[in-house]
């Protein structure tokens, strides 16, 4: 058998290194292009898609959903179908709504100093965290809790620790958790400013802000209402969490007058903050979404009732036509709500009372809406 040849090795060429492409940098999603966002809280009875087409037909270019029941406790079996997920998110892209806002259950008590219930509240919120990452939104709103008989010093840690709890082993991605402020009812944590910057300045290693409730502000003593009043509050808010770490207000009017530290939303216009603080709210340009002075994707998301059909309809008209964008408003399916005359008239022989409760509360769990009822007109 013939000798094989020898064959010398070839000299390295650097150049001849393989060079992967560098990834391409993630672009903004479409809703973080300048433009004011507003949006309403929709329902998800029937199916999730059903909240997006909701938003679509309302106006909106922004919304906000529950996940689940608001006043269940779920269990581990509250997951979304990674299919109804898919579908959800790709319905939303079609229709370029965003931010996508989910806000947490209402029983989830992070504050409580009560073992069983801050342990089943880090659960729950940790369900919360993996189904808007199944969904794929932007922010997640949870309420502080209240302390009990523990200092608020005390409360601000146990929260701190019960949000660090419930986002371990959770790849946030682009997920924010936000802070919500409270009215201060009771021994609600984070009716002050300064409560709210320490719970985030202890979550420093997580996607963490805040969310502000105009009508919380208002009915824990901010005058938001007057012109000092709204530059006083904007410079504590500064001062304290910081205006750039603001991506969503709840924009409500208050039916609790200045400092009643009661939680009562009302229409846009109709409560003790009036239209004209809200004209100055959505047009003030350290609130707005342009640079540099506003937040790019900032989002002013109605909690406002629904005390009959159209209500939601017209409070979404208010607050484009308050932030002098009636032109530019997304086109509203006439006659649509949420609240139809049927449901309407199944909940009225329900209750011999009309209640009066948030579009959370009503359409998102119409066989629960809220025991706080309007008392009815005396005949003459």
């Amino acid at each position: 058998m013939p000798e094989q040849p020898i064959i010398q090795p070839i000299e390295f060429d650097p150049e001849d290194e393989y060079r992967p492409e560098p990834e391409p940098e993630p672009q903004p999603p479409s809703w973080m292009d300048g433009s004011v966002r507003i949006g309403i809280h929709t329902s998800i009875v029937g199916s999730y898609l059903n909240a997006l087409e909701a938003a679509r037909k309302l106006g909106c270019n922004a919304l906000q959903i529950f996940s689940a029941s608001p006043r269940m406790w779920q269990g581990g079996s509250a997951r979304i179908a990674e299919v109804d997920a898919q579908a959800f998110r790709a319905r939303r892209e079609e229709l370029r709504l965003g931010p996508l806002v989910i806000h947490a259950n209402y029983l989830i008590n992070l504050a409580s100093a009560q073992r069983m219930l801050q342990t089943r509240s880090i659960q729950a919120f940790h369900d919360e965290v993996v189904r808007a990452m199944a969904l794929g939104a932007d922010f997640l709103v949870v309420h502080p809790g209240a302390r009990g008989e523990a200092t608020s010093g005390q409360a601000v840690s146990t929260i701190i620790e019960s949000i660090k709890q419930s986002a371990k082993r959770s790849q946030l991605g682009g997920l924010q958790i936000l802070v919500e402020n409270t009215a201060g009812m009771g021994t609600a944590v984070g009716s002050r400013l300064e409560e709210v910057a320490e719970i985030l300045q202890g979550l420093s290693s997580l996607p963490v802000a805040a969310c502000l409730d105009t009508a919380h502000l208002f009915a824990a003593g901010y005058d938001i209402k007057t012109d000092a009043g709204l530059a006083s509050t904007l410079g504590q808010v500064d001062n304290t969490i910081g205006l750039d770490r603001v991506p969503v207000l709840h924009v409500n009017d208050s039916k609790i007058p200045l400092g009643g530290r009661v939680d009562r939303h009302e229409h846009i216009g109709k409560g003790k903050i009036g239209a004209e603080a809200f004209q100055k709210i959505l047009r003030h340009p350290r609130l707005g979404a342009l640079p540099p002075e506003g937040l790019v994707g900032r989002a002013f998301i109605l909690e406002t009732p629904i005390d009959e059909p159209g209500d939601d309809r017209r409070n979404v008209a208010a607050l484009w036509e308050l932030a002098g964008l009636k032109d530019q408003a997304p086109e509203a399916e006439k006659g649509f709500s949420m609240l139809t005359p049927a449901l309407k008239k199944k909940m009225d022989a329900q209750t011999p009372q009309r209640k009066t409760v948030s579009s959370k509360a009503k359409i998102a769990r119409p066989a629960k809406a809220r025991k706080s009822a309007s008392k009815p007109k005396k005949s003459k």
